[in-house]
């Protein structure tokens, strides 16, 4: 069964390291990219924002900009991947900002990135080529 393929926005060299390697191998994903800035990302997601990856792993605070910019850009060009955000900042407000800028989930780094492990590899089980998915809704 192929990887799911995983792009990841996230300044911290050392939460970047740990969690590609974490992802790689217990939840069948390969991290095809990755940048620390909002900047970087929506260049990334601007080449081919259907053929590259089939999941965006998003921190909030970034280098530069944040990972709201990120999942805006996303529902502006229409990104079939699906989103999610990785953050230390996940109180509910910031959940229900995520969620209308198009994330799936939002998972707390330092309590619940198990969960954030077990819901990449569910779907990596059950991966549909992303080219088959709808885009999600542009405001």
């Amino acid at each position: 069964m192929p990887a799911l393929k995983a792009f990841i926005v996230e300044d911290s060299p050392v939460i970047l390291e740990n969690l590609v390697a974490t992802l790689e191998e217990l939840a069948q994903v390969e991290v095809v990219g990755s940048v620390p800035d909002e900047a970087g990302a929506v260049r990334w997601m601007s080449r081919d924002p259907n053929a590259s990856a089939d999941l965006f792993i998003v921190d909030v605070f970034l280098r530069s900009g944040t990972g709201l910019g990120v999942l805006q850009a996303a529902q502006q060009l229409g990104v079939r991947a699906r989103r999610v955000v990785l953050t230390n900042y996940a109180t509910e407000e910031m959940r229900r900002r995520c969620a209308s800028l198009g994330a799936e989930r939002v998972f707390d780094k330092s309590h619940e990135l198990d969960d954030l492990i077990s819901y990449c590899a569910e779907l990596a089980e059950t991966a549909e080529p992303q080219a088959t998915r709808p885009a999600a809704a542009a405001n």
